[in-house]
C-alpha cells in the first residue's frame, strides 16, 4: 500500500514520536471480525468456534471470518464488523424503550448492534441517504431480525422536519474521509487529497446540526468517523461545544489500547480528552474517532414546531376487512400470540408500523418496520423477514429442517418429509436457526424462500 506523500508528512508532524509505528501498522494487514446476535435463539458455535480470539471490549464480538453462506450467517445469528467499529454501538449505550436515530446507517454493522442492545423494544429510525445502499441495510435489519426498525432515505435537512426533538439517541456515525479503512479498504487512498478532510468536515458539521434539532433536551448524541484526521473529529467537537453550549462531553470509558483525544489538534479544551480515538498501532483493529456527549436545556423552538411540513403527503393506507381475515387466520395457526403495533400496507405488502403514522408521511420509506408478508388473491403469505424475527418457541406450527434440507430450502427446492402433519404454513428450523416458512401440502414443503436469495 503507497501512502499519498501529503498524508505521511501530516502525520509524521501530527504522531511526532510514534508517527513511525503508526505508519508502519498502516503498511500491516487489517483485522476481520464478528459479532452475535443475542435477539436469536442461542450462540453461533459453528461459527465462534472459528474466531481467533474475543474481542475484549465488545461482549458479542470476536475476531475472525464468517462464511456468507453458512447458516449463522444466513439466519442472521453473525454479523460481519470491523473490531474497532464495533465500539461505537458499545459507546451509545441505548435502552430499551427508548427512541433511536442512526442518522448515517448503511451498510447497518453499527444499526444491528443497536437493534440487539435495545432488545427489540422502543423505536430505531436507521437512515440512509443513497438508495441503493439504504436498499442494502434494509436487508441486513430484516436478516438480522429486527421487527421495531425503520429504514428511511432522506437527506438530514429533510428529517429534521419530521422528528424535531424527538428522540432520545442519535448516532451520527459521519461519511467521512476514510483514512482509518486505509489498511482494509486500499481503494480509498485515490479519493484522499490534503483538502478532503476539510471538505467532509463542512459537510459533517451539517449533518450534525440537523440531529441537533432532532435530540430531545437531555438526549444523547454520539459521533463517530473512521478517520484519523482532526478536521473531522476533534475540531468538528470543538465546534459542536461552541455552537451549542448547552452540549456536554460525557467520558468514555477506555479500554485497553484506547486513547483519549487529543485538545492539541484543536482548540486546546481539555474536554476533548473525553472523546476516544482507537489507532492501529495501539488496537487490534483499524482507526475510529468516538465523541459522546449529552445535549442539556432547549432551545426555544415553539414556533418551529409549529411549522408546517409543506412536503407532500402520502395517505396511510390500512388493511381491509378481508385482509385483516387472511391475516388473523395466519397467526391463529402459526403465531397465536403475535400483537403487531399498527398494521399498514405498502401495495400488496403488510408492514407492523412501530411509531406514529404521521412520521412516515411524506418520507421515502424502504421498510416501515417488520415486514409481516404478502396479500395475493385470496390469501396471506409470510415474509422471510418475520420468520428471521421470530423464535421457534413462539410459532405453533414448527418443522425441523436437517442441514441437508436447508441447503434444499435455500438453494429454492421441494422438501419431502417423513412425517404426518397437518397441511398449511409452518416455521421452519435448522438446529434452532429460524430460516423462513414454507406450506406443507401432504408430505411435500412447498418453497417460499426469495428467489433473489437462493444459492
Amino acid at each position: 500500500m503507497q501512502l499519498p506523500n501529503e498524508f505521511v508528512t501530516k502525520y509524521k508532524k501530527l504522531m511526532g514520536a510514534e508517527a513511525d509505528e503508526f505508519l508502519s501498522a498502516l503498511a500491516q494487514s487489517s483485522y476481520n471480525g464478528f459479532r452475535e446476535n443475542p435477539l436469536k435463539n442461542g450462540q453461533p458455535v459453528a461459527t465462534i468456534e472459528k474466531a481467533t480470539g474475543k474481542v475484549p471490549y465488545v461482549p458479542t464480538g470476536y475476531y475472525g471470518q464468517v462464511n456468507g453462506k453458512s447458516l449463522d450467517h444466513v439466519t442472521g445469528w453473525v454479523y460481519s464488523q470491523e473490531p474497532s467499529a464495533m465500539f461505537v454501538g458499545e459507546v451509545v449505550n441505548q435502552q430499551a424503550g427508548e427512541r433511536v436515530l442512526d442518522l448515517c446507517a448503511a451498510p447497518g454493522g453499527k444499526t444491528t448492534h443497536l437493534i440487539a442492545k435495545m432488545n427489540n423494544q422502543g423505536l430505531l429510525v436507521a437512515n440512509e441517504i443513497f438508495p441503493k445502499r439504504a436498499k442494502i441495510l434494509a436487508e441486513n435489519l430484516e436478516r438480522w431480525g429486527a421487527k421495531n426498525a425503520v429504514v428511511t432515505s432522506e437527506s438530514p435537512a429533510d428529517l429534521e422536519k419530521q422528528f424535531p426533538q424527538y428522540f432520545d439517541r442519535i448516532l451520527v456515525d459521519a461519511p467521512c474521509s476514510g483514512e482509518g479503512m486505509f489498511r482494509k479498504e486500499p481503494a480509498g487512498i485515490e479519493y484522499w487529497s490534503p483538502e478532503y478532510p476539510a471538505e467532509c468536515a463542512n459537510r459533517q458539521q451539517k449533518i450534525l446540526a440537523s440531529a441537533m434539532k432532532m435530540l430531545k433536551p437531555g438526549g444523547t448524541l454520539v459521533y463517530s468517523t473512521c478517520t484519523f484526521a482532526p478536521e473531522e473529529d476533534e475540531q468538528n467537537i470543538s465546534w459542536l461545544l461552541n455552537n451549542y453550549p448547552d452540549l456536554k462531553l460525557i467520558p468514555i470509558e477506555k479500554a485497553s489500547g484506547m486513547d483519549d483525544g487529543r485538545p492539541e489538534w484543536a482548540d486546546g479544551n481539555e474536554e476533548l480528552k473525553k472523546t476516544v480515538r482507537l489507532f492501529p498501532h495501539h488496537l487490534k483493529g483499524e482507526g475510529h474517532f468516538i465523541a459522546k456527549l449529552v445535549n442539556g436545556e432547549p432551545e426555544s423552538t415553539d414556533k418551529k414546531r409549529k411549522k408546517k411540513n409543506k412536503r407532500k403527503k402520502q395517505s396511510i393506507v390500512k388493511p381491509d376487512k378481508e385482509q385483516v381475515k387472511l391475516f388473523n387466520q395466519f397467526i391463529t395457526s402459526v403465531f397465536p400470540d403475535y400483537q403487531p403495533h399498527q398494521l399498514i400496507l405498502f401495495g400488496d405488502q403488510l408492514y407492523d408500523l412501530p411509531l406514529e403514522e404521521d412520521k412516515i408521511e411524506g418520507l421515502n420509506v424502504l421498510r416501515p418496520g417488520l415486514h409481516l408478508g404478502t396479500f395475493k388473491k385470496n390469501r396471506f403469505e409470510p415474509a422471510l423477514a418475520w420468520a428471521l424475527a421470530s423464535l421457534p418457541q413462539e410459532a405453533n406450527q414448527v418443522i425441523e429442517l436437517s442441514q441437508e434440507q436447508w441447503h434444499q430450502y435455500v438453494h429454492g427446492d421441494v422438501i419431502n418429509i417423513d412425517a404426518d402433519l397437518p397441511n398449511g404454513w409452518y416455521l421452519l428450523v435448522c438446529e434452532e436457526h429460524t430460516a423462513g416458512f414454507g406450506k406443507l401440502v401432504g408430505k411435500t414443503i412447498k418453497n417460499f424462500y426469495p428467489k433473489g436469495l437462493r444459492f
